[in-house]
């Protein structure tokens, strides 16, 4: 359920629990603890609670869901095998499912304690008797608050474009009325529709690309500093995200949003330069 990255050797299979056998597999802090930075310890005995085991591998959890604690700071037995070593018996502290995909995760959890109930002889209405808790109700509730984030991101981020795509627009309007004469000589020299439009939206476009390139190496400068920053936490600090860095995909994305925005920025006063008639564009002072 704790999706492991091994590092070293393997994980408890079912023959480790059939023959009780006592072998571990241990976390990397663990590692860390016990052994020296790339010594290999698959072999080597370690004492836990007075009993000895021999480490069969090393792992890192590769998700944040943490049951009964991080799986890097633990030792992981055969149930079998803490059963015997520890005279538990049959007594069972807490069990974890996981359901299929495409599963409601609450159904799951109604049947397990319905069967539970009837082979221990509970009440099916004792709420009391077996407590459960179920993460994909707070996954549930995290999607949503991220999607919440996300949409006030979209609102915040398009609003912005367009303030400055209008900023762009009317930094260029004023331009086209300053060169108003400078458009009518060209329009009288033989300059076609074509050149004078290209002219306006090539510098719109300028003028964009190199406000959003620069935001956007800023945005990624100061992501890269906090993903370094957050890397070089102590361990036990899980509860920030690692790797916050920009994908690449969204960073090309971005870079065709400002090129789409700039030459949209262009329109409106290619379009303004476009009516000006080369003969009241002379006659200006």
């Amino acid at each position: 359920m704790e999706e492991q990255k091994i590092i070293y050797g393997r994980y408890i299979n079912d023959v480790d629990i059939q023959d009780k056998r006592k072998v571990c597999f241990i976390g990397k802090n663990v590692y860390n603890e016990l052994f020296k930075p790339g010594e290999n310890p698959i072999g080597q005995v370690i004492r836990s609670n007075g009993i000895y085991y021999t480490v069969i591998g090393v792992g890192s959890g590769l998700t944040n869901i943490q049951i009964g604690g991080r799986s890097d700071d633990m030792v992981v037995l055969p149930f079998s095998t803490m059963q015997s070593a520890y005279n538990q018996g049959d007594i069972i502290h807490f069990m974890a499912a996981v359901a299929q995909d495409n599963m409601d995760a609450s159904y799951v959890e109604k049947e397990v304690k319905r069967i539970l109930k009837s082979q221990n002889n509970i009440a099916p209405t004792d709420e009391r008797a077996v407590g459960s808790f179920n993460i994909s109700e707070m996954f549930k509730m995290f999607n949503y608050l991220f999607l919440g984030i996300r949409i006030l991101i979209w609102i915040v981020g398009l609003g912005t474009l367009l303030a400055g795509a209008i900023g762009v627009s009317n930094i260029m309007l004023v331009s086209v009325n300053e060169r108003t004469k400078e458009i009518g000589i060209r329009r009288a020299l033989g300059a076609k529709p074509k050149d004078i439009i290209t002219q306006i939206i090539n510098e719109s476009l300028v003028l964009t690309a190199i406000a959003g390139f620069v935001g956007l190496s800023l945005g990624v400068g100061i992501l890269a500093f906090f993903d370094n920053l957050i890397n070089n936490l102590p361990p036990g600090n899980g509860i920030f995200l690692r790797n916050i860095m920009i994908q690449f995909d969204v960073a090309i994305l971005a870079s065709v949003v400002i090129i789409v925005v700039g030459i949209l920025a262009g329109l409106l006063p290619a379009g303004r330069a476009m009516q000006i008639k080369p003969i009241e564009a002379l006659s200006e002072e």
